[in-house]
């Protein structure tokens, strides 16, 4: 899950124009996360996951494995003696495939981590060096004028495969390149695209091989898409962009699936506030 508050400003927007108008546009971007995240423990969102394996063949179709979550955002702010922190999506599992968890449930491969980085970190003020952005064009999302950046590191990491009993996990920061879809004018982040650049190879051990496996796995492709979505609350009134879906999709060599398509839904958003009610958004 990622969010960013809906402040109220003026609707202007500047065009970037050289590294002091994109400098700006990220000024107004950081500001926005940094708002949310300062009082994310108050928004918990319901969110349904849908994870579908595809073999090489039809006949090697898994069926659809649903998850259901409650999550929220955690996030403490940096101070004189600490460094900006990376927000957290905390998960905590409802339902599988529609029936409560059992204790002896093991966690699907692919399933969400019940701690997994906010995707939305990397545009806090005080983390936004370890990137490069640049300008890439204009669009509309929802009849609004947009800018869109690219974005990549700025220092590539390694690759790192991580095993387990029955999964491998892979992580590719130095690959990572996105774009960001946000108003100019207020910072509102609408869309957020991600990929790994270039294939991941890398060897099995010998104790994780199987008969749909070799010596040799890949992940050769991997894309993900958030989009956000303004929600309004009442008592008090307040208006915040919240995420509404995820889509990711890899596609994995030296294993029985070829390809893998996740779905991640949130709705039923709910805010606490200080007296201990909790707010629903008011009719859409």
């Amino acid at each position: 899950m990622a969010a960013i508050v809906g402040l109220s400003v003026p609707a202007w927007a500047e065009p970037i124009g050289g590294a002091e108008g994109l400098t700006a546009v990220l000024a107004r971007i950081g500001a926005r996360v940094e708002a949310y995240f300062a009082r994310a423990q108050s928004i918990v969102c319901d969110e349904r996951v849908y994870i579908r394996s595809l073999g090489y063949s039809s006949a090697g179709d898994g069926p659809v494995r649903s998850l259901d979550y409650e999550l929220r955002v955690a996030w403490e702010a940096a101070s004189d003696r600490m460094p900006p922190a990376e927000a957290s999506v905390l998960r905590q599992l409802r339902a599988i495939n529609g029936r409560a968890p059992r204790s002896d449930d093991d966690p699907g491969c692919m399933d969400p981590k019940s701690v997994s980085p906010e995707p939305l970190s990397m545009l806090l003020p005080g983390r936004q060096a370890q990137y490069v952005f640049s300008a890439d064009g204009t669009s509309r999302v929802n009849g609004r004028e947009v800018t869109v950046l690219a974005y990549r590191p700025r220092v590539p990491g390694d690759d790192a495969v991580a095993w387990s009993e029955r999964c491998v996990s892979v992580d590719s920061p130095g690959r990572m390149r996105g774009r960001i879809w946000a108003d100019a004018g207020t910072g509102d982040v609408l869309r957020v695209d991600e990929q790994v650049s270039g294939v991941v190879e890398f060897a099995v051990p010998e104790e994780h091989r199987t008969g749909t496996s070799g010596r040799w796995m890949a992940l050769e492709h991997a894309t993900s898409s958030i989009r956000y979505r303004p929600v309004a609350f009442v008592d008090p009134d307040e208006t915040l962009m919240l995420p509404s879906s995820v889509q990711s999709h890899s596609v994995w060599r030296g294993t029985g699936s070829r390809r893998v398509i996740t779905t991640q839904d949130l709705s039923a958003c709910r805010r606490f506030i200080t007296d201990a009610r909790i707010v629903d958004p008011g009719p859409r």
